[in-house]
């Protein structure tokens, strides 16, 4: 049933591929970011659900 749905529409071809190039630039983008991160801030981020002692505006 969805197959004909699908065939009815023109040009459906490309949603795959946009949809991959939209993935992989999406997942580029964050392992980018997470490299150039600073170490200590992504310490401190791993840290905060373990830590309960201090609200979060103090950590901050």
């Amino acid at each position: 049933m969805y197959k004909n749905v699908l065939e009815g529409i023109a040009g459906v071809e490309i949603y795959p591929i946009i949809s991959l190039i939209l993935f992989v630039l999406v997942f580029c983008s964050m392992l980018v970011w997470a490299f150039r991160k600073d170490k200590r801030e992504l310490d401190t981020i791993a840290q905060l659900p373990l830590d309960s002692q201090q609200p979060l505006a103090e950590k901050m």
